[in-house]
């Protein structure tokens, strides 16, 4: 597994459809800044909550001129289930090859009470309106993650 991008990188290009309909590529977001948030699986108790929180600070993001995506290896049919039940915001990407997630280091081997198997690891990536990785966060606590993550992107944007 390749690790998770870091400060001063170049952030991996990426082409996914979106729940929106429309193809997203990192190269046609430049010009903005954009948070990447990777979570395991729609509509389950962490994930939910983590959702929930990009969707509650989607107008601070907007106001600070920042790009929010969720992205998971769920289809756009799950996607689209997700999006109506929370009401969320913000376009979801779906990776169901896993070519995007492994990019960024956050397809691979978990381990879950005892259990091991494939699955993504939750983290986020903040990255410049170059492509570069402003800040990168692993292993994240969904209740207070959204809101540190604003505040990074207020920093970037100059806010």
């Amino acid at each position: 597994m390749s690790t998770l991008p870091q400060r001063g990188d170049m952030a991996p290009d990426f082409e996914l459809p979106a729940s929106t309909g429309e193809t997203v590529t990192l190269s046609a977001l430049r010009g903005k800044p954009v948070v990447l948030f990777f979570y395991p699986k729609d509509n389950t108790p962490g994930c939910t909550r983590e959702v929930c929180g990009f969707r509650d600070l989607k107008a601070a993001f907007d106001k600070a001129g920042v790009r929010v995506f969720g992205v998971s290896a769920d289809s756009l049919e799950s996607h689209a289930r997700f999006i109506e039940g929370q009401g969320l915001n913000f376009p979801l990407l779906s990776d169901p090859a896993h070519a995007m997630l492994t990019a960024y280091g956050v397809w691979g081997e978990k381990k879950n009470y005892g259990r091991t198997y494939m699955g993504t690891t939750r983290a986020t990536v903040l990255i410049d309106r170059r492509g570069v990785v402003v800040r990168s966060w692993a292993k994240v606590n969904v209740d207070d993650h959204a809101e540190m993550v604003l505040e990074a992107a207020r920093e970037l944007a100059g806010h």
